[in-house]
């Protein structure tokens, strides 16, 4: 099957498992303009608006509401920006002051001609397991001591229905870890992916690309996605695997 980068379908279709994925992390979620606006607490990363503006126009009304759930949980209003949305949101994000923080690449992969995959290295985590992941997620995103807000995020993500999390070890010490949830449309997204200071080189995540890739195509997936910042070994490793850029989306916040 032949994937076409620049279609406003497929665009729908990743932003759609993007928005499921954000209601299952969340703690509290609200449906507006055709998106899902997530409340995971106020510095979580899992804490924004996405998916808006996909099935058509967005209203100044739309944005008041989701200004108003960020306001009352006194969290910063994100709201995420797909180059596919309708025109409408991009209007209303300028005339109220958002700013863009953050750019991530949307990733995508046909997951038709897939092949088995194995690594000793690697297995399935269990529920006695989670502090370890969530340990190796935050401190491989962020380098340095995390706090207990910020493993709450590897928690959030582990407890979400569906999710199959991985660990990766190196001589007995957690190195790596990632996860997969495939969606009942058959979209695989791999997400969580992080790699211990000390332990990169050794091709961890792209060890862990590829075994999700097989681990989605036995799960029923035809498609998988995934999300990194642009031009860096994460992208890199992705397009190795044989991932390419959809479309490029920015994370906007109210000044």
């Amino acid at each position: 099957m032949e994937l076409i980068t620049g279609s406003a379908a497929l665009a729908r279709r990743l932003e759609a498992a993007d928005a499921e994925i954000a209601a299952l992390a969340a703690s509290e979620i609200v449906s507006i303009a055709g998106g899902i606006v997530a409340f995971a607490g106020p510095a979580s990363p899992l804490t924004h608006a996405i998916g808006i503006g996909m099935d058509g126009p967005v209203s100044e009304r739309d944005l008041a509401r989701i200004e108003q759930f960020f306001g009352e949980r006194e969290s910063p209003v994100i709201v995420d920006l797909c180059p596919f949305a309708h025109a409408t949101l991009v209007e209303l994000l300028g005339a109220h002051g958002y700013q863009p923080i953050e750019f991530n690449q949307v990733l995508v992969c046909d997951l038709t001609s897939v092949t088995p995959a194995s690594d000793d290295r690697i297995r399935i985590v269990t529920t006695a397991e989670l502090p370890v992941w969530s340990r190796t997620l935050a401190e491989g995103f962020l380098e340095h001591e995390p706090s207990a807000q910020e493993l709450q995020v590897g928690a959030d993500l582990f407890r979400m229905q569906g999710t199959v999390a991985l660990l990766a070890s190196v001589d007995g010490t957690a190195a790596a870890g990632g996860a997969l949830l495939v969606n009942a449309e058959g979209v695989a997204t791999l997400f969580g992916d992080a790699t211990v200071t000390a332990h990169r080189g050794r091709g961890l995540q792209t060890a862990l690309i590829r075994l999700r890739l097989a681990m989605a195509a036995e799960r029923g997936g035809t498609i998988a996605t995934a999300s990194t910042l642009p031009g860096t070994p994460s992208q890199r490793n992705y397009e190795r695997c044989g991932f390419r850029v959809a479309y490029t989306k920015v994370s906007m916040q109210r000044s």
